[in-house]
């Protein structure tokens, strides 16, 4: 008997290989949705923000758009990437055909106490890289910067709180998720599928230095290679979660600090390098957890459909030469619905063998030729039973019926004695 054929195990960047039926169509396409989509999603929170701020009275700036401020003027900008994530995961549904949970990891969801364990190792490792960036020494073309004061920095971190890990782990889902899984349906190698999203990553934090392009090249590369080798966006969500809750905390924490429009792709070469080696030290820190945990890695891949000749789904397989699922096996020649199956080389266990001739229902199965219902099966030759007497027959243990001459005590066939 043939064993079933094993699932393939797939790895994060093949789990869009996980749909029934994966047409090489489907990623493109789903990527074309996704862009789109996003898009739609961000024009309607605008025009939402629009219409709330020509309400509440907001002034209104050269362009016409209401001025909300530094932190309501955040919080748009990061629900404007936040609105990528239910986007995201309706193409993943409605166009991949697979559950939507396949891109935050290997199970089908985000581990929170995975989550949880990797945030608190990103806390202590990116708040040291941050806290040596305040140690180097200032170019001196910067304005001294005056403290916020608590109330401002209270309703700013608590906005940021919110908003970042969302800001954060959108672009997780669309970088190290969706992109990755869309280069690793068409290419088995891992890098080969990591490489093209860690750069596009880069570039969509614009061009500002070539050490902040190549601080954020390497920040795509190991936070990709992490969810490729913990089977889940986890770990890269709390690098980029930690990391930007750092950074915009410090903004917030001064006057017109979230105002400014420099990002990381601005950075210069001391700023790079020390943010550089906090990502490192993260990875290697994740990696050494790894050791120490068992963390899901692969996806069983859904079975190739049942060969067209096969059986039909829930019945039992039949084996290509063998008999029909039943209580017992049927003649390749069969028998009459209603009757017995016949055995290939004779009777059906318990039964009465039958001969090849058979006979016909109710009759016994003696002679070839058969008896007439209600005869004697006696002489085969004369095919016709014994006239009444008074003996019984060799083999029976009951008088002919209509006699009155019971049978000897031994079926002898002699009188009882005493009798007429």
């Amino acid at each position: 008997m043939t064993q079933p054929p094993l699932a393939e195990q797939l790895p994060y960047h093949r789990l869009a290989r996980l749909a029934p039926r994966c047409q090489w169509w489907r990623p493109l396409l789903g990527t074309l949705v996704v862009a789109v989509g996003y898009v739609l999603a961000v024009l309607v929170l605008m025009l939402c923000f629009l219409v709330l701020g020509v309400a509440l009275g907001y002034p209104e700036d050269a362009d016409g758009w209401p001025e909300f401020g530094p932190v309501s003027g955040t919080a748009l900008d990061l629900l404007s990437i936040a609105v990528g994530i239910p986007v995201l995961l309706l193409t993943v549904r409605w166009i991949g055909r697979r559950p939507a949970g396949t891109v935050s990891s290997v199970t089908g969801r985000l581990r929170l106490r995975w989550l949880g364990l990797c945030v608190l190792t990103a806390v202590p490792i990116l708040a040291l890289a941050m806290g040596a960036m305040f140690l180097l020494p200032s170019d001196g073309g910067e304005a001294e910067s005056q403290w916020a004061g608590w109330p401002a920095f209270g309703r700013a971190l608590a906005m940021l709180l919110v908003l970042v890990p969302l800001q954060a782990a959108a672009e997780e889902y669309v970088f190290r998720g969706w992109l990755t899984q869309t280069a690793g349906a068409f290419l088995r190698s891992p890098w080969a599928a990591l490489v093209p999203q860690a750069v596009l990553f880069a570039a969509a934090h614009g061009w500002g230095t070539a050490w902040g392009f190549a601080d954020l090249l390497v920040f795509g590369a190991c936070a990709g290679w992490l969810t490729w080798r913990t089977g889940g966006l986890e770990a890269a969500i709390a690098l980029h979660a930690v990391n930007n809750l750092l950074a915009f905390g410090v903004s917030a924490a001064v006057v017109d600090g979230l105002a400014s429009d420099e990002t990381a792709a601005d950075a210069g070469w001391q700023m790079a390098v020390l943010d550089v080696a906090g990502i490192v030290l993260y990875t290697a820190a994740v990696t050494w957890w790894l050791r120490r945990r068992r963390l899901e890695r692969t996806a069983p891949a859904p079975l190739p459909p049942a060969h067209p000749y096969g059986a039909a789904p829930g019945q039992w397989p039949a084996h290509p030469y063998g008999v029909t699922p039943g209580p017992w096996p049927v003649h390749p020649y069969g028998s009459m619905a209603g009757q017995a199956p016949v055995h290939p080389y004779g009777a059906a266990p318990g039964q009465a063998p039958v001969h090849p001739y058979g006979a016909m229902p109710g009759q016994w199965p003696g002679r070839p030729q058969g008896a007439l219902p209600a005869q004697w099966p006696g002489d085969p030759a004369a095919g016709a039973p014994a006239p009444p007497s008074g003996t019984a027959h060799p083999r029976a243990a009951a008088p002919w019926p209509g006699t009155g001459r019971p049978v000897g005590p031994a079926g002898t066939g002699e009188d009882t004695p005493g009798s007429g």
